[in-house]
């Protein structure tokens, strides 16, 4: 049997500007801006996100044990309305989060989940962006002092 190295075959092969001869990618294998890219983007930007405040909160709440003076004045400085809507951004990432985790499990574990990703992260939008005006304006009431 002869050795058909990748240099033989493509040797072999035409070499033209042919249509027929463009290598194409199997459809369906790249996200190319659809829902599961977008799913995947803002699951980590959020995933990101909250860590940070994670961080950060671990970090002011140990103040407490150096300076119960000093986290009172970064406690203070929370109660901008800068700092009101920082908490309304990261409750709709942690919203976000939880419920594209839910989708994520969902598309892994059930057996026509990725048959109905695209319909499960529409849904998880709608009922994040729901629960979002349910929060938001309450919130900024108090923020704002209203």
């Amino acid at each position: 049997m002869p050795d058909k190295s990748a240099e033989a075959l493509a040797e072999t092969q035409p070499v033209g500007k042919s249509p027929r001869n463009k290598l194409k990618a199997p459809a369906g294998t790249l996200y190319r801006g659809r829902e599961g890219m977008w799913s995947w983007v803002l699951h980590r930007i959020t995933g990101v996100a909250i860590f940070f405040f994670l961080l950060v909160h671990i970090l002011d709440t140990s103040l407490l044990r150096l300076s119960p003076e000093a986290y009172n004045a970064v406690i203070g400085a929370y109660k901008t309305p800068i700092m009101g809507i920082g908490e309304l951004g990261l409750v709709a990432a942690i919203g976000y989060h939880a419920l594209n985790g839910v989708r994520v499990i969902l598309v892994d574990f059930w057996s026509v989940g990725t048959k109905h990703q695209k319909l499960m992260f529409w849904l998880v939008i709608i009922l994040w962006f729901v629960l979002l005006l349910g929060f938001a304006p309450r919130h900024l009431m108090n923020v704002f002092g209203g």
